[in-house]
Parts: structure tokens; sequence; C-alpha cells
């Protein structure tokens, strides 16, 4: 594994989780661990006259734990999810009091956030087009066009934290939260920026939503057992299930993290992205542009094929993707693929989309550091076209130094996480 210099290097000080296990990164890892299913039947409206009664909720998530009622009410739900997340990461990494103290010491301006999404504020603007129609204009939130627009999710983040360097917002659709993480990084390098909030959300679970994906027959509609529906790489999946949540981290230029003493997760080693040109709903079938991804991902962090002892997969239970990213990964590793531990968050959570590669770039840092893999759950029926090691419904133990995190998104856009234990 190459070393970058010391200023070129950015490392993980906080993190900060909003997901269907848990409303925490401890509460989300456990129940990673534990195999334990967060889908189960949709409470958010009446799911009962859709195809698909059942996806990967966020429950119990109360808004106000970490903002005042009113702010809550003027924006999305996925933005609820990035304050809420933020909050957490900043707290972790030490910087409960950076909107004062950044400020006095100049860090504000040395500072950034770039957030990842599909959809952004959705929900908001079904819910205002809803209204007008039922009831009238004077009954539509006055917020609810900006509470739309994606790049409120990283707007309001600065806001809160008075981040005044740098911000963005990756709209790159299921890749958008590892793109992010990724970007981030790239942006302390290149830049003056020495700290940034990165990460990725999703709340879409939505009436609007579940009917287009229904139209589209790309959801499990395995209505009699929501817990196992979502079933990556088995030989009976039958499409994703719709989840949402968020997982944000503060990264850190390293000499910055040690001049304050921050407590290092782990080392954010590279980053590959590719367009597979193909289709905008279907991956290519052989692979071949993922695994270019994965390629300039392990490039770019210096790392050799030999040195990956973990893939977090994008796994999401289709038929064609899930065999298309076994197929890209025997393309890049030869026969070396059989010998990875492979497992799918999703299989657990369903398809956060802009937030997915966010949540499984977490649970790449806590196998890191815990030295246990997840299990892909609901893995029964094997299937000869997916015939990879998926650490199959219980979770194991195994030393990790470096792990890659993939993320495939809709319309072919590929990004791909290198994370690795921080070497001092």
């Amino acid at each position: 594994m190459r070393i970058r210099p010391d200023h070129e290097r950015v490392v993980i000080t906080g993190m900060g989780a909003i997901t269907p296990l848990g409303l925490n990164v401890e509460d989300s890892w456990q129940g990673m661990v534990d195999g334990r299913p967060g889908v189960d039947y949709i409470t958010g409206f009446d799911a009962s006259h859709f195809p698909t009664t059942f996806a990967g909720e966020v429950r119990n998530f109360d808004p106000e734990q970490y903002m005042p009622r009113k702010e809550a009410r003027r924006i999305a739900r996925v933005t609820q999810f990035s304050i809420a997340a933020s909050v957490q990461a900043m707290a972790d990494a030490g910087l409960e009091r950076f909107e004062e103290e950044g400020a006095q010491n100049g860090l504000a301006q040395r500072s950034g956030a770039l957030l990842g999404t599909s959809y952004g504020g959705f929900s908001a603007a079904e819910y205002a087009i809803r209204d007008y129609h039922e009831r009238g204009l004077s009954k539509v939130n006055p917020f609810a066009l900006a509470a739309s627009l994606p790049n409120m999710v990283t707007s309001h983040v600065c806001i809160r934290f008075n981040i005044q360097g740098y911000t963005n917002t990756i709209c790159a659709a299921c890749a958008s939260g590892a793109q992010a993480i990724g970007e981030a990084a790239e942006v302390i390098r290149r830049s003056n920026i020495d700290l940034m909030l990165a990460g990725g959300l999703e709340a879409m679970i939505t009436e609007v939503v579940l009917a287009g994906f229904s139209a589209m027959r790309a959801i499990s509609n395995r209505n009699e057992d929501p817990a196992g529906a979502s079933r990556p790489f088995d030989a009976e999946r039958d499409g994703f299930v719709i989840g949402e949540g968020s997982a944000i981290f503060v990264l850190e230029r390293l000499p910055h993290a040690r001049q304050r003493g921050a407590h290092i997760y782990a080392e954010v080693l590279g980053c590959g992205v590719s367009a597979d040109t193909y289709h905008i709903a279907q991956p290519d079938p052989q692979g071949k542009y993922a695994q270019l991804a994965m390629k300039r991902a392990l490039e770019d962090a210096g790392v050799t094929l030999e040195e990956v002892d973990y893939i977090n997969a994008h796994g999401t239970a289709t038929p064609l993707g899930d065999a298309a990213e076994t197929i890209a990964i025997k393309r890049l590793f030869g026969e070396r693929a059989y010998e990875i531990p492979i497992s799918s968050t999703k299989s657990m959570i369903g398809h956060a989309f802009g937030g997915a590669g966010a949540i499984e770039a977490l649970a790449c840092i806590q196998t890191i550091r815990t030295g246990i893999i997840h299990p892909t759950i609901n893995y029964h029926t094997p299937d000869s076209a997916c015939d990879l090691d998926y650490v199959p419904n219980e979770a194991r133990q195994s030393e990790v130094r470096i792990a890659l995190s993939n993320s495939f998104g809709l319309g072919g856009q590929n990004a791909c996480l290198v994370l690795g234990r921080f070497e001092g």
C-alpha cells in the first residue's frame, strides 16, 4: 500500500448515522452484526393498494431532538436526517462547539460540507402537489419548493455549523454517498480546507416513489415476508427493497487531526468512478465499468489486489445487478475473488440510494475497527451466477485492514471507495 505524504492523508474522526437498524452508529452497527432485518410493512402511509407494501423505514426518529419544531416543519425529512447525523458526527469528533470556536479560530473558513443524495427533498414537493390539488393553494407549505432542492441537505448543515469554506452536493443516484466521501477527501487534498463533513442520505419512501418503482417492476413484492424480501445474490431474489437513512462523517487532514488530538477511526485511501454508458436502469451485464471503477479506486489508493481484505458489495438483490457485480469482481480479482469475503448491507436495510454508499462505508469502517464482517442475510439458495463468498446469514470474525466499498447507480454511475486501518 502506498503511503501518501501526511498533508495529503485524510482520516475519519467522527461518525453519525440514522438507519432502519438504529438512530445512531452503535445501534446501527449492532443490528448489522446481529443480522437483524430492518425491513417491515410501511407505516408512513397506507400502502395496502400497492404491489409492494414494505420498505426499510427509519422508525421512531424524532427530529426535535436535533432542531426546534418550527425548523423541522420547514425542511424535508431527508434534511432532518442530514442535520441529525451531522450533529452526531461533530459531537463524536469532539467538535460540539464548532459554531462558536470555528468562527473564533478561523476553522469555519477552512471547513466544508459535501453530501450525496439521489432525490433530495422529493417528499416535500410530492406533499406540496398533493396539498395543492386536494386542499388548495392556501394549504401549500411556503417552504416546500426550497425544501425539495437536493442542495438543501448540505445547505442546512452548513448553516447549522457555520461552515463557510466549501459546500457542494453530489447527485449521482445510488453512487451519491460514496462519491461524496471520495470527493470530500479530494477537496481536502487539493485545497486549504482542513475539515469536511461528508456522507450520504435519502428519505424517499413515498407513494409516488413506490408507484414508480412498482411500475418499473424493480422492487421485491414478497409481501408475505418483508423481513426476508431483500435477498442479495440469492437465486430467488426478486428485486430490491426501498430503504432510507443517512451516515455522515468528519473527514480531516491528518496533521490537523493530530494537532487537536482527535481520535482516528480509519483513513480514506482512494476513490474511483466510471460510467457504464449502457442503459439508464440496467447495469452492463459484463461488469466492465464496475470493474473499471474498482480498479481506479485501488490505483488511487495505491492498494494491490492482494491487499484487499473485504468487499462491501452494492448487492441490491436485483437479478441482473448482483450477477453483473459478481462478474465485475471476478474480472478484476481473478481467482482471488473466491478468497475475499463479500457482504451486502442492503440485505438488512434495503436500498437507501444516496444514503446507501455512506451507510456501507460505515459498515466498512466498523469492520476495520472491530474485525467483524456483518453477514448477507436471507441467503438461502445459491445461484450459479453468483458463486463468491457472500458471508451468508452469520457474522464472521476476520482481520480487515483494507476494505473496498461498491456503489453502482441508475444511469450507470459507479463509485468505489477504499477505506483502510489508520497506520500512524
